[in-house]
């Protein structure tokens, strides 16, 4: 039988469709790289008491490894999360004697058959969308990719996903996305092509379709503010500029708190005539910090044991340990953490993790 979300799946998707933060949901792991659950939930409590308005599990920064039968995790990853997720997002909403809805996305991978497995079971455990890796089809043509991803509608909600090529993704061009947004259960779009040409052709295609139902995402860690408070003006020339609502990114797994406060700022700025110079220069100040992390100057070959660190030194994970023994943090990424910490203070949420750690723990 479905697991049923208590806030509804209807007021789940319009979340979704307003804008919020959405964190990219990591993996504890124990030191023999076993799921360590007790901070697998404290990590799902974080994001929720942080104010995010969701989590994506198995995606990127969950680990595509979870997948693999020899560990066969996927299904127990997924049912922790949207378990603690539902106990622990009891908090009231703006409207008396209601609660607020928590967003569960789930990462959606593989081939058709396998993504709509996967999708399936998703749905099975009360998520509300699926994020759709069209990782697994490199080099398809548009039509299977379009026929791949209504397959996966059929199945839950989806959320497109532009990936960018240095992890995985394929290249994804204007009539790619024009076809895309004729798929009548799309809700989002997370755009994380680490490019400012494609990351047009997405919002292009969608002004160009006309649909004011579907949400714009970045998932462009080197440039979240940027697209948080660009008026993109495409589509009808009488039409208001289209706009990214919220942010479904690895970056905001970690200073959760400090990434709701940023979206509110976006989100007055872009209500205004202009945007604050300070604004603009703690997006730089985040780019910064996101280079750190995503060790981008080895590749990004330890962006998610970077995630993992400053989680460790926060004390919500407890140790970097990642599925693939091979992965950790590059040489020198350590201090450039430490750098970027120190010069950045503003960025982080130690103070706000400190204080209500034991209670996520227990």
């Amino acid at each position: 039988m479905a697991a049923t979300d208590s806030t509804g799946v209807g007021d789940a998707l319009a979340a979704i469709r307003a804008g919020c933060v959405i964190p990219a949901h990591p993996l504890a792991l124990t030191s023999d790289r076993k799921l360590d659950e007790r901070h697998q939930r404290a990590l799902t409590r974080y994001y929720v008491a942080a104010g995010a308005g969701g989590i994506a599990v198995g995606v990127h920064t969950t680990q595509f490894e979870i997948r693999e039968p020899r560990h066969g995790l996927l299904r127990p990853v997924l049912e922790l999360a949207a378990e603690t997720a539902r106990a622990s997002a009891l908090r009231p909403s703006q409207h008396p004697g209601s609660v607020a809805p928590f967003a569960l996305v789930a990462g959606v991978c593989g081939t058709t058959a396998q993504a709509v497995a996967e999708a399936a079971l998703a749905s099975s455990l009360g998520y509300h969308a699926g994020l759709v890796s069209l990782a697994a089809l490199g080099g398809a043509a548009t039509d299977a990719m379009v026929a791949h991803c209504t397959a996966v509608a059929d199945a839950i909600p989806i959320i497109g996903f532009y990936l960018q090529p240095a992890v995985g993704g394929v290249p994804l061009d204007y009539d790619f996305w024009q076809r895309f947004f004729e798929i009548p259960n799309v809700v989002a779009v997370k755009i994380a092509p680490f490019d400012r040409y494609r990351t047009i052709d997405v919002v292009r295609a969608l002004a160009d379709s006309g649909r004011t139902d579907v949400a714009l995402y970045t998932g462009n860690d080197d440039n979240i503010v940027g697209d948080l408070v660009t008026p993109f003006p495409f589509g009808n020339a009488s039409a208001a500029p289209r706009r990214v609502v919220g942010g479904l990114l690895g970056q905001w797994a970690v200073w959760t708190r400090r990434a709701v406060d940023l979206l509110n700022r976006a989100r007055a700025a872009s209500e205004g005539d202009y945007v604050p110079a300070d604004l603009l220069a703690t997006g730089a100040a985040l780019t910064d910090a996101n280079a750190a992390l995503f060790d981008v100057r080895h590749a990004f070959a330890g962006c998610i044991a970077g995630i993992h660190e400053v989680l460790r030194r926060q004390g919500l994970m407890r140790g970097i340990w990642c599925l693939d023994p091979a992965e950790g943090l590059s040489p020198g990424q350590a201090a450039e953490i430490d750098r970027v910490i120190r010069q950045y203070p503003y960025l982080t949420d130690d103070e706000f993790v400190a204080a209500h750690k034991d209670s996520w723990l227990a």
